[in-house]
């Protein structure tokens, strides 16, 4: 027993060591010897240790086996768990800081999370649900930012769980998809879920439930940087917002005023705005140039009306890798249609506005996104129809659909068929949903029900009960 802890002991000191020569980079200070020695031995370190060689490590295993963006997104993750090992050791050495320090103190575990979210911007890739699912799971290792009742924040062990429930979302996404497609996808769902809960919450639980654990001896926190002298040269601009950060203490007013802003300001000053302005003179008035009348011809008119093109890209409608179908940047487009599909194929459509798309066929799954005032009728999906960061969506299922979600949108309508109404439809971030089934009769009128979007949380026997505000249309 004793020879197990020695080595594990030498095993952890060994780790600080390596990890110690790269705190600089991050802007965490190398420890010193005593410093490392005192950390190897401390129960909260060889705990979190733990935590990383047992859940973390199962889900860098799963991740190693998919490759792409899986594995890229999930060594960022491993990284930010790094990085909150070296807060914590770093904090057993430091004073408790201010609310202006804690942003500072915590800033290099805000640009590691910086980093992941940038690996879910531009156009959504095959792995969307993976990225989000790690990327919103990191607001978990906020928890370190919990400074007392007052902070503004729950306490680290609720907030570890209430983070987890945003990226769940995402992650049961996975599960659904891989079901039955690949065991190395589910694994990593699973495992990426095993480590938050329990590992995390649990971890936090057994050494952190009331936030982390200061020095009253140890150095100062550092102080944030002091703003710039008089005729020093521009900062660099500022980095995306911090999770951390705390209100600015510039007033509003007093910050340089943007776009309309400025030019209302302009206006207000009594300075003479128009002096910058051309003069118009009398032979640009268009009544006075003979290349123009105002009579409109057939081929302006048919300019005027013909639909206009996103500024996003071209439009696209297309069948990529034979695989993949693409639906993107159509504008006022009524007759889209596909009918040369089948099961294994997926359909993506994005960037549309005021079309209507007909899928005639079975396809494997369907994604809306980014969509404005979209109509797509379909037939059947296998796995799931998906409608993301919409407004104004009209979806009709003519068949069947085993599952529907709606995520971050703004008005849509639902039309079931009689073959569809066993379908599990899943609604977060998202308000005036409605949806309309078939009457008993076969010419019977349609029934519509609103689906709640405010619930009542009461306090009743030790736990809250949670109960959908009522709907006049339910």
């Amino acid at each position: 027993m004793e020879e197990k802890l020695i080595a594990r002991l030498e095993s952890a000191v060994a780790r600080l060591e390596s990890l110690s020569t790269g705190f600089g980079s991050r802007g965490l200070p190398a420890f010193d010897d005593d410093t490392a020695a005192a950390s190897s031995s401390d129960p909260s370190i060889l705990a979190f240790d733990d935590l990383i060689s047992q859940y973390l490590g199962r889900v860098s295993s799963a991740a190693e086996e998919i490759g792409g963006q899986v594995l890229e997104v999930t060594n960022v993750l491993q990284e930010a768990f790094n990085v909150q090992k070296e807060l914590l050791i770093k904090a057993k050495q430091t004073q408790k800081p201010d609310p202006a320090g804690l942003p500072e103190f915590l800033k290099p575990l805000n640009e590691v999370m910086v980093k992941a979210n940038a690996l879910t911007e531009g156009r959504r890739s095959e792995f969307f649900n993976h990225l989000k699912s790690a990327t919103d799971s990191l607001s978990a290792l906020a928890w370190i930012a919990f400074t007392g009742k007052d902070c503004g924040m729950s306490m680290p062990i609720a907030h570890v769980e209430e983070s987890w429930q945003m990226a769940e979302f995402y992650n049961n996404k996975v599960l659904v998809e891989y079901k039955s497609k690949d065991p190395n996808h589910v694994e990593w769902a699973k495992a990426i879920k095993e480590l938050y809960l329990p590992g995390l919450r649990d971890y936090v639980k057994s050494h952190y439930p009331l936030g982390p654990v200061w020095s009253a001896t140890g150095k100062p926190a550092a102080a944030p940087p002091k703003a710039p002298t008089p005729g020093a040269p521009a900062p660099p601009p500022p980095p995306p917002a911090s999770l951390f950060s705390s209100e600015s203490s510039q007033a509003s007013s007093s910050r340089p005023k943007e776009g309309m802003a400025a030019v209302f300001q302009e206006i207000s000053s009594g300075k003479p705005v128009t002096s910058g302005l051309r003069k118009v003179t009398a032979d640009m008035k268009t009544k006075n140039r003979a290349d123009r009348s105002g009579v409109v011809s057939a081929g302006e008119k048919g300019r005027s009306n013909s639909p206009s093109f996103s500024k996003a890209g071209p439009p696209k409608l297309e069948l990529q890798v034979g695989r993949k179908w693409v639906v993107e940047n159509q504008i006022g487009k009524k007759q889209l249609v596909i009918d040369d599909c089948d099961s294994k194929q997926s359909v993506y459509v994005y960037g549309c506005k005021e079309s209507v798309l007909q899928i005639q066929g079975k396809v494997n799954n369907i994604t809306i996104d980014k969509c404005t005032k979209m109509g797509v009728v379909f037939t059947d999906v296998v796995a799931a129809f998906e409608i993301v960061n919409c407004n104004g969506v009209e979806v009709q299922c003519q068949g069947s659909a085993p599952t529907i979600s709606v995520d971050n949108t703004t008005g849509c309508q639902l039309y079931l068929s009689k073959e569809s109404l066993g379908t599990s439809i899943t609604t977060a971030k998202s308000s005036e949903i409605n949806v309309l089934v078939p009457g008993a009769e076969p010419d019977g009128d349609w029934g519509e029900h609103s689906l709640p979007q405010q619930f009542v949380h009461t306090f009743k026997d030790g736990h809250f009960e949670t109960t959908p505000v009522s709907h006049s249309g339910g």
